[in-house]
């Protein structure tokens, strides 16, 4: 099922996405989205393949479709590349860039915002129990950055830093095992954020700072190590200063936490 926005010289009235080109809903213009659901009613398997070059609001598909593609504008040879993902001849390794938002009214949706925004209970609303975030709709996005699949599970373990307790101008090391837990081959995005616990100004809930894409056998284990330097751990204070504030730093990769504290020279 291709779902897609223009390209130069299009039909206008169907613009989905283009400089200058605005909309006022996410929704998948056009009846697509009844075209899904009337597929889907069919019993056929179903695989929503998204061309489009801004996230759409697809919640429905979200919970009734067994599998999405994310494609953007793929380009020439875009449909070569679909047919070899879809048919199991690649194995898809991507991952968002983006925040994927559950509708218009969820607009701004990114991952690195600040502790106070994206709601305070972090609980999803109902019309039997509704919401004090959003009154019936959770306030968390669909999908968030960093966030994709593959045919291939990876499991972490052993998320390690060293030093524990380190200088505001020191390095740390931090190091994490990632297993391929599956029957096939398959690349992973490993992703490490850091979080500032507490800090003198506002600073966000995590951000990204370090990646490495690996590739891994089935059954096959590897460590990988990043280095954060005092430039990750930074943050600009009240007199525009940018500077490394002692106290204690969350590292998260791959949905394990640790944390390391950052000590005032004596």
């Amino acid at each position: 099922m291709m779902m897609g926005g223009p390209g130069q010289g299009t039909d206008q009235r169907v613009a989905t996405c283009g400089e200058g080109y605005d909309r006022t809903d996410l929704s998948p213009p056009g009846v697509q989205e009844d075209l899904v659901r009337a597929v889907w009613q069919t019993g056929t398997p179903t695989v929503v393949v998204l061309i489009h070059g801004r996230p759409y609001s697809i919640a429905w598909m979200a919970e009734h479709v067994p599998a999405i593609v994310e494609a953007w504008y793929p380009g020439e040879e875009g449909g070569n590349a679909l047919a070899d993902v879809l048919f199991g001849r690649i194995n898809p390794s991507g991952k968002l860039p983006v925040s994927v938002p559950r509708s218009v009214g969820h607009v701004p949706a990114f991952y690195s915002h600040k502790p106070s925004a994206r709601g305070y209970y972090k609980r999803p609303g109902s019309l039997e129990r509704p919401g004090r975030d959003y009154v019936f709709s959770d306030p968390a996005p669909l999908w968030s950055f960093g966030h994709g699949l593959s045919y291939t599970t990876f499991t972490y373990s052993n998320l390690r830093v060293s030093p524990r307790r380190v200088l505001p101008g020191g390095r740390v090391r931090v190091s994490v095992d990632v297993c391929n837990s599956s029957r096939r081959a398959g690349k992973e995005v490993v992703q490490l954020y850091v979080r500032d616990v507490v800090s003198s100004a506002t600073t966000p809930v995590r951000a990204l700072r370090r990646f490495e894409k690996i590739r891994l056998e089935p059954g096959e284990k590897r460590t990988v190590t990043f280095e954060l330097t005092a430039e990750d751990l930074m943050l600009l204070d009240e007199n525009m200063n940018w500077v490394v504030e002692p106290g204690q730093f969350e590292v998260m990769v791959g949905g394990l936490k640790a944390a390391f504290e950052v000590v005032r020279p004596r």
